[in-house]
């Protein structure tokens, strides 16, 4: 892999990456033997929660920074039970990662270039949470009180 290609395509898995291209929502749930699903920023993730088992890939897009609707799409989906690859893509800036990584996304293919110090120094920001989050770190005030 090149190097702006391995920059635009991070990856947080230690299986391999899923090949198949995604397919939208709809075309998903028409077919019986997609394993890869686009949810696009208005889409519904609880109607993939029937099919989580034969799923290996679920790509968010994020059309914009701003729109948060893919951190719910998200934790939706890890809530449920689902452990396959869970990829944001789009507008996805270093200082949201690691938000979205405790949300439950673990690869990124962002349109624009991270840079890898500045993305480790993002992921590496807090030692501690107030919040539990699909990401499984313990709050800070369980930590306290535990």
């Amino acid at each position: 892999m090149s190097g702006s290609q391995e920059n635009r395509w991070l990856r947080f898995r230690d299986d391999e990456a899923h090949e198949e291209p995604a397919v939208t929502l709809d075309a998903f749930l028409d077919q019986a033997d997609a394993s890869a699903v686009r949810l696009e920023s208005g889409d519904d993730a609880r109607l993939l929660i029937p099919h989580l088992g034969r799923i290996a890939l679920v790509e968010v897009s994020f059309p914009r920074f701003r729109d948060g609707r893919g951190y719910s799409s998200a934790r939706i989906l890890r809530e449920a039970g689902y452990t396959g690859e869970l990829r944001a893509e789009g507008d996805v800036l270093v200082d949201q990662m690691l938000f979205m990584r405790r949300c439950g996304f673990d690869s990124f293919a962002p349109h624009a270039e991270i840079d890898p110090a500045t993305l480790d120094a993002a992921l590496s920001r807090y030692d501690y949470f107030y919040q539990s989050a699909a990401d499984g770190a313990v709050p800070v005030w369980k930590l306290r009180h535990g």
